[in-house]
């Protein structure tokens, strides 16, 4: 069986050596390096080749890729490169990795125009000031192969271990058996689905309710499918960490019940989580775990897969063994997590890892050509998480920080960066003093003060890699991020600046608002992430209507909806509607007696476990106090603002299946989903609210850019989001197929029927 490799795969696992360096030299955006590599191309000839497609064969080995460049008439190949910052601070282990991988494209050219002899050239084009630098090495044919065969040599052996592997894997794949007795209700066409989405190539849009088993109902088709379909890699994408666990879990069943499944599983966690020196800087001089990182990791690679060489179960590669191997061998636990995504077989992380702009599992897909296959979990979040992805806001805070912080008083260039910045800022709150302004455009002095800055600021970093400066690199980072979206502004996204006064109720100060581009339909963004996967499903409890998730989440126009029919009949949850209850925001302080009479009379009728949900937590705290006043003997405990993850876990751990109270939390909250809180540990829950988004000017003019877009402004905007919450929080009751319990509707508008029609099907509203 042929191993196929791509140039950049083979020569970053054979010519990557020394420290892991990661100073401050930032890498062009794709766009950028597009068009580096566009301007460097129009430079050349009218003869010139880019982008040449070139492939060879060494043994069992396969080696493919694409060179950037080739000039026939100087028999010259060009592995362009484009940079930030200042070239004679690039570390030699990157040109040496460039050297490698230029010599690689160099003798496949050669094998395939039968040269003897030609020229590789490392072009290196500032994407700043579009200048070029360029190192030429004249080369024979045969330097050349010996090069390759060099490369070749180093990584065949790891090359043959991935062919018994991913033989063994899929050998036990088609094998596998479903680890229960029997699918639940709706488990099955679910799978069904998957399956056959996996198998037609196509998106898949399940709307699934909760108490299936959604994770192995999709995690196991898929797997299943993969075999057949030629699937690389299966990628489990999640919101929250409770998301990930479940999937970690189910994979972890079918480990067990399956003998010699040998499937890498990999759990992806934040940086924050995994390092190990959060005190110091990416790069060997800083970090003990930095310092050799390249030498060490055959090693720490060749640990962390061991156990699959030998035909035994895996076990999965979680944060703590992650971590222990890393240690035993002195190298960063959160970069090597990076590299084993490279030869895992399903990776389990958050949506970020994927869907972000600088997503690793995309990029290394991309780079490595594979057919990946998507699970994402809880898909209804994707919205708003998409928009914080493609959103970037400057603070005024952070540049007060910046120009502060010692960096910019012991560095006049640096100050005087940030404080053009300022000066921009100030000018443009003096046009705009209204409370909140939406612009056509990114104002353009703001911006080019910006550009002016990350320059310098990219500059200092360069020169001073061993002066960390917390405050410069948090604005830093925010400024890099948002010219990156300003270069794709589009319809998608809006420019508006909040002046600090209308949110703190302070006397207008120019230099003080918040600058935003807003990323309003993030569709544009995924639906290049959504095509490039052989196939995608995306999942969860609400996703109704499905036109809204469709066209927020740029899924195919071929994509597949299916809507699992609920295993759970109306007799097990009664749902009612308050209609003498308004929660408007005029009527709340009327709403509070008789949401408080009406929590009461239903604990009397069934003490039990209760959660109770509100709009915020101003009218959580109101209704809490009256309720503790009206009704002392009643146990109760809230939620409150930005609670700690023990916080959390004490919150919960009220709910046995012997205690007896109310809890008060915040829809849309921590508890509003993603918690389980099977039979008698909850009965009931009372949603006092609609849970519309607030209407303030930001919304409106959501809801202006949803109606031109999509012609359904207010719905878009306010009632599809805010219906989704109710019925994530009403589905934390039933959570099995023997509980039961109580919704209570609290609000007059639950009976109508717009929104009676966003309710689940089965649910039989009184």
């Amino acid at each position: 069986m042929t191993y196929t490799v791509a140039v950049r795969e083979l020569c970053e696992f054979t010519a990557k050596q020394g420290d892991l360096d990661l100073r401050f030299t930032p890498a062009p955006t794709a766009l950028e390096g597009i068009a580096g590599h566009a301007v460097a191309a129009s430079r050349r000839g009218s003869g010139y080749r880019a982008e040449v497609s070139l492939s060879g064969s060494y043994q069992s080995l396969r080696v493919r890729g694409r060179a950037d460049g080739y000039d026939p008439a100087q028999q010259r190949i060009d592995e362009i490169k484009t940079f930030k910052g200042r070239l004679d601070r690039q570390p030699a282990s990157h040109r040496h990795l460039h050297w490698a991988q230029a010599k690689v494209y160099g003798w496949l050219l050669c094998e395939q125009e039968q040269l003897e002899q030609i020229d590789v050239a490392l072009v290196y084009l500032d994407v700043g000031t579009q200048q070029e630098t360029v190192f030429t090495e004249r080369c024979s044919a045969d330097d050349l192969r010996q090069h390759f065969k060099t490369q070749c040599q180093r990584f065949i052996a790891w090359a043959e271990q991935q062919v018994a592997h991913r033989a063994a894997r899929d050998t036990a794949l088609n094998a596998l058996a479903f680890p229960f007795g029997g699918f639940r209700t709706g488990q099955r066409p679910l799978a069904e689905a998957v399956y056959k989405a996996a198998v037609a190539g196509r998106c898949l849009l399940a709307q699934a309710p909760t108490g299936i088993g959604k994770t192995m109902g999709t995690l196991f088709p898929l797997l299943k499918a993969a075999p057949a379909q030629g699937i690389d890699k299966v990628f489990f994408l999640a919101a929250k960490t409770s998301g990930r666990q479940m999937a970690l879990d189910a994979l972890a069943r079918l480990s067990d019940s399956t003998p010699a499944l040998p499937l890498r599983v990999l759990e992806l966690v934040a940086r924050d989580k995994a390092c190990e020196h959060p005190d110091k800087a990416c790069h060997g001089e800083s970090c003990p775990l930095a310092r050799g990182f390249y030498d060490r990791l055959p090693a720490a690679r060749a640990a962390a897969v061991a156990t699959t060489m030998e035909g035994k179960n895996v076990p999965a590669l979680l944060q703590a063994r992650v971590r222990e191997i890393a240690l035993q061998h002195e190298v960063c636990p959160y970069y090597l997590s990076q590299e084993l995504a490279r030869w895992a077989d399903v990776v389990v992380g958050d949506y970020n890892y994927y869907f972000d702009l600088g997503g690793l599992l995309h990029g290394l897909a991309q780079a490595n050509q594979w057919r990946t296959a998507l699970l994402v979990d809880e898909a209804h979040n994707l919205v708003e998480r998409g928009r914080k992805m493609f959103s970037a806001e400057l603070h005024p805070a952070a540049l007060a920080q910046a120009r502060s912080s010692p960096t910019a008083a012991q560095h006049a260039p640096v100050k005087k960066a940030l404080d053009k910045v300022r000066r921009a800022w100030v000018a443009l709150d003096k046009a705009h003093p209204a409370p909140y302004t939406v612009l056509e455009a990114f104002p353009d002095k703001l911006l080019a003060a910006l550009q002016q800055c990350t320059t310098t600021l990219t500059e200092h970093f360069t020169d001073h890699p061993t002066e960390p400066d917390g405050a410069l690199q948090t604005f830093y980072f925010d400024a890099l991020h948002l010219q990156r979206m300003v270069d794709l502004l589009d319809a998608h996204s809006m420019v508006d600046v909040t002046q600090a006064s209308a949110t703190h109720h302070r006397t207008f100060k120019p230099g003080e608002s918040v600058v935003c581009i807003r990323n309003v339909v993030p569709a544009p963004f995924l639906q290049p992430r959504l095509a490039a996967a052989h196939t995608s499903t995306l999942f969860s409890a609400t996703l109704q209507p499905a036109r809204y998730y469709a066209d927020l989440l740029g899924l195919p126009d071929d994509h597949v909806w299916v809507d699992v029919e609920s295993p759970f009949a109306a007799h097990q949850l009664q749902v009612q509607v308050a209609r003498h209850i308004s929660t408007r925001y005029p009527h709340r302080a009327a709403s509070l007696a008789p949401i408080a009479a009406l929590m009461a009379q239903q604990f009397r009728a069934r003490p039990g476990n209760y959660l109770a949900f509100f709009s915020s937590y101003d009218y959580l705290q109101q209704a809490a106090t009256l309720f503790a006043q009206q009704h002392p003997d009643v146990p109760y405990w809230c939620q409150s603002r930005r609670m700690l993850e023990g916080e959390q876990r004490e919150f919960l751990a009220r709910f046995t299946d012997s205690s007896q109270g109310i809890a008060f939390a915040v829809l849309g909250g921590a508890f509003a989903e993603g918690i389980d809180l099977p039979g008698k540990r909850l009965i009931g829950a009372f949603l006092a609210t609609l849970g519309l988004p607030q209407l303030n000017p930001v919304n409106e003019q959501i809801r202006e850019r949803m109606q031109a877009l999509f012609g359904a402004g207010y719905d878009y905007t306010y009632l599809y989001p805010g219906l989704q919450k109710v019925v994530q929080a009403a589905g934390r009751v039933i959570r099995t197929p023997s509980d039961e319990g109580v919704v209570h509707l609290m609000d007059d508008r639950f009976a109508q029927a717009p929104v009676r029609a966003l309710l689940p099907s089965w649910w039989q509203v009184d």
